[in-house]
């Protein structure tokens, strides 16, 4: 199955999402999965960005009938991804500024908790393994490698959720990741923060390597915090 790239047009018809033909096994779970990725992908915080889905070019990307696209859609919807707009069509959801800060000040608590749960449990190659993250980055600054960047940025926050090894956490903050990894894509570009974001990495992967729990607790959540601070007084596009 070829892997999905979110490809939502800038124009105001509806937008399509860049989708490969499913299997016949378990064709609501597997559009659900598909479209929710194609979802997390999309640039659904660009203020430009038309986001209306239409079913008909969904059913036919995907190769199935109505009844599955239509049954992970309504999962979508209950999980708070996409809405049904009466006489307008399914669009997906932004975040107004006030739910976004307070999704990454959530996110703060869970992943400050995963830091601490980590510094006690994780092992001392698991942790090293975060430095790696960056080693592109060692020679030249983030800002000369912005995606790049974003990508290794995501890829660290999700490792130390799942270094603090518990799944309570890690299922908390799975539909939180969706919205909180977009509002980072679209702000790592904003007054120099990339470079601000990798000074803060490098000192929480110190804590994690020198088991100092409260420091690595307290870097993480004020480093996500620094980021909710951000979006209050940056992020207008939100209102």
């Amino acid at each position: 199955m070829n892997t999905i790239a979110s490809l939502v047009q800038r124009t105001s018809s509806a937008a399509p999402l860049a989708l490969a033909p499913l299997n016949a096994t378990s064709l609501r779970d597997q559009a659900y999965a598909l479209l929710k990725n194609a979802i997390a992908d999309t640039d659904i915080y660009d203020p430009n960005q038309e986001l209306r889905l239409d079913e008909r070019q969904l059913t036919t990307a995907l190769g199935v009938s109505r009844t599955p696209i239509r049954e992970a859609l309504s999962l979508l919807e209950q999980e708070g991804f996409i809405r049904t707009i009466p006489r307008r069509g399914i669009y997906i959801i932004r975040k107004s500024k006030r739910e976004m800060i307070e999704m990454i000040q959530m996110w703060a608590a869970l992943e400050s908790m995963a830091a601490r749960l980590a510094t006690l449990q994780a092992t001392d190659a698991e942790i090293a393994k975060l430095r790696h993250l960056f080693d592109e980055f060692q020679n030249s600054p983030p800002s000369e490698h912005l995606d790049e960047y974003s990508d290794a940025n995501i890829a660290f926050h999700t490792a130390v959720i799942a270094l603090g090894g518990s799944q309570t956490i890690i299922d908390a903050t799975r539909n939180l990741l969706l919205h909180v990894r977009a509002i980072r894509r679209a702000t790592i570009v904003q007054s120099d923060r990339a470079a601000r974001s990798i000074i803060d990495h490098l000192k929480i992967i110190e804590a994690l390597e020198r088991r100092d729990t409260e420091l690595a607790e307290r870097l993480t959540r004020q480093h996500t915090l620094d980021l909710a601070a951000h979006v209050d007084r940056y992020c207008d596009f939100l209102d």
